[in-house]
């Protein structure tokens, strides 16, 4: 008789989905999130763990949960901060000026003041990697180590963002890009987030419900995305081939070894403007968005990157 088996078996996966949906709702009531008011701005921010904390800045045009799966893995020794950046996310302003990259640092500064986070490591990737840069420049005393994901990188423009920058200033450019980010093969190109995974597959499912849903069905936030893109500005970041001097904390890059967008012969050259380089790791089958392909690995080299005690220093 073989029904006993087959009813042991659907037990067993009944068992397993209310395990698996008790861990969802757990996971859930984990992240503990809100928004703070800095002058003009509201700075949408989310803690989830407990130890040491950990900052993380996501890229354009995302938003802090693109860091999930990363600090999935390391929010049982550490306290994980997200914060959306201001025109992303849930994260506005009022003052044009919280948009560019040192208004961005200087409200990030403050939001993170209010939550009582005194001192941490700071992970960014894409623009929140030059955001991150921004915020450890004024915050030097704070910021006990810096770790650096495929990021803006002085002199090198990446391809289509001067473009996509100019055609920012035009009215109604908000609305023209939402319809395209409705055409499937536009989404999968270069034009748009081709070059963000070296596997077109994680476009689709959660990443579109998350990031790219909110763009083409919000003109709000649409809105908030081109005036980000109206005031970052390339020759500011091109300051920083001189300012990275002034970072002196422990630094780590972790690059997706595939990246078109910022290729990695060239982030090699700009490691001798630091003055404390812990390494350069290249991570297998991964672009732009290295943690959300590769999060096990990045996990593991980010902890295992705070975890080491600072190296000694000749008296």
């Amino acid at each position: 008789m073989m029904w006993p088996v087959t009813l042991a078996f659907y037990l067993q996966r009944a068992s397993l989905r209310r395990v698996e949906a008790v861990q969802r709702m757990n996971d859930a009531q984990a992240a503990t999130q809100g928004d703070a008011t800095v002058g003009a701005a509201s700075v949408h921010w989310r803690r989830q763990g407990s130890g040491p904390s950990i900052v993380f800045l996501p890229g354009f045009p995302l938003a802090g949960e693109i860091w999930d799966e990363v600090i999935a893995r390391l929010r049982d020794r550490f306290t994980c901060w997200t914060a959306d950046l201001i025109g992303l996310g849930s994260s506005h302003s009022m003052a044009s000026d919280d948009y560019s990259s040192p208004g961005q640092a200087q409200v990030l500064l403050g939001a993170l003041s209010q939550l009582g986070v005194d001192s941490y490591a700071l992970v960014g990737n894409d623009t929140g990697g030059w955001i991150a840069r921004e915020l450890a420049l004024i915050d030097r005393q704070k910021v006990s180590r810096l770790v650096l994901t495929n990021t803006e990188i002085p002199t090198h423009r990446p391809p289509w963002v001067p473009l996509y920058q100019a055609l920012a200033h035009v009215p109604g450019s908000g609305a023209m890009f939402r319809q395209l980010l409705k055409s499937r093969a536009f989404r999968r190109s270069p034009l748009a987030f081709g070059g963000f995974f070296h596997d077109l597959g994680f476009l689709d499912g959660d990443f579109h419900r998350q990031f790219v849903e909110p763009l083409i069905g919000s003109a709000s936030r649409m809105a908030g995305a081109m005036h980000f893109l109206r005031r970052m500005q390339f020759l500011r970041l091109d300051e920083f081939m001189h300012l990275h001097r002034q970072l002196a904390m422990r630094t780590l890059f972790v690059w997706g070894a595939d990246d078109p967008t910022f290729p990695i012969p060239i982030a090699r050259q700009m490691l001798s403007q630091f003055p404390n380089v812990a390494g350069f790791h290249a991570v297998a089958n991964a672009k732009l968005l290295v943690h959300a392909e590769q999060p096990q690995e990045v996990a593991a080299l980010i902890e295992r990157f705070l975890s080491a005690p600072a190296p000694q220093t000749a008296d």
